[in-house]
């Protein structure tokens, strides 16, 4: 039988006890009725039992980082056997962006998938029927199937633009840098034919190509005509940046990030109130989501408001990633009251990760 407690919560209010929450969770993918055929084949080569000992959100550091096995490993091998009827629709198969290697692919389920649009939907409730442009990858990344549930969550049409950001990586660390500016230039194009000739009002892309947008004047002037909401993600942004769009190039346009990761299914949403010092503060979806920052060569705990490497979990139902180290590197900040791990802000990439350069081109 499954446990209530694993059904997602409708509200930010909802009373969880994270406790009880993580160790329903570990008995759900430890479990031969529930567990998928993966972490029920990977706990024989633990030297713990994470049934009898993952009691509490620090213990879940005895875990292994396993991430990188979810480049090779068959998908199907990656769904809980405790998944039934609805709760086992799959919404898609999604792949990491491949900036340190062949990509990782993750299972994604539709009711997740809306959950976490749901928890994010405050920042778009008072926007009404608007249509949205998406300047992110599609096809094996998950930004792209977020943005097109957000358009029809407005009633409005979704407009898209091709994008591959592997090959502007691939030429980027070829040195090929006239190859990357045409292929660029040829994307902001198509942003422009579009926000000449439609209807737009929530524009979601990444903070290189908003940079790339902003530097048309033109396009600048549509975009203040005609977009009520710009939403960033998939690559960091700076508090000078982020201080320069919204008070000097889209002034009055809310601007709002998400921070996530595929390798976690998910993101985090950008804080309501703002720091003195600029920085936008991310929150994820405690208790399925959890971050914690530590020091990158030691993996130790690091003090609130210094930066070490943003590690990342997802825990529900639907997938277990414990103790997931990414390529980031951010502030720790203390998280909202009841939430386990931390927030985040000030997230940068780091220069090199698992061996290999990082390179974010656009994202």
């Amino acid at each position: 039988m499954r446990p209530a407690i694993l059904d997602l919560a409708a509200h930010d209010d909802a009373i969880i006890d994270t406790e009880e929450y993580l160790r329903a969770v570990i008995a759900w993918h430890f479990s031969a009725e529930t567990g998928s055929p993966y972490w029920l084949r990977r706990a024989r080569t633990l030297d713990f039992d994470p049934i009898a000992d993952i009691r509490i959100f620090a213990d879940l550091r005895r875990f292994p980082n396993v991430i990188d096995e979810f480049r090779t490993v068959p998908v199907e091998d990656l769904i809980p056997r405790g998944l039934q009827g609805a709760d086992r629709d799959i919404a898609g198969i999604y792949e990491s962006g491949g900036t340190t290697g062949a990509p990782k692919r993750f299972v994604m389920f539709d009711r997740w998938m809306e959950f976490a649009l749901s928890w994010d939907e405050h920042h778009y409730a008072d926007l009404g029927t608007v249509n949205t442009l998406a300047v992110v990858p599609s096809g094996p990344h998950m930004f792209g199937e977020f943005a097109q549930r957000r358009a029809r969550r407005h009633d409005g049409v979704h407009f898209t633009i091709d994008l591959d950001p592997r090959w502007i990586k691939q030429m980027i660390a070829r040195g090929d840098t006239g190859n990357t500016e045409r292929y660029a230039e040829h994307v902001v194009d198509q942003v422009a034919q579009i926000l000449t000739t439609q209807s737009v009002g929530i524009l979601i892309t990444t903070p290189p190509l908003l940079e790339r947008i902003a530097g048309r004047d033109e396009l600048v002037e549509l975009i203040r005509r005609k977009i009520k909401f710009i939403c960033w993600s998939g690559a960091h942004m700076n508090a000078d940046a982020r201080d320069i769009f919204q008070r000097e190039i889209f002034p009055g346009i809310p601007l709002k990030g998400l921070y996530g990761s595929t390798t976690i299914l998910g993101m985090s949403r950008e804080r309501d109130e703002e720091r003195s010092d600029g920085l936008p503060v991310f929150d994820p979806p405690s208790p399925y989501l959890a971050f914690e920052v530590v020091d990158p060569e030691t993996g130790d705990d690091i003090a609130y408001g210094e930066r070490g490497q943003v590690v990342m979990y997802h825990l529900t139902k639907y997938a277990l990633l414990p103790n997931n180290p990414e390529r980031d590197l951010a502030m720790k900040v203390p998280a909202p009251k009841g939430a386990v791990g931390c927030s985040v802000a000030d997230v940068a990439p780091m220069t090199s990760f698992g061996g290999a350069d990082v390179i974010e081109g656009v994202y």
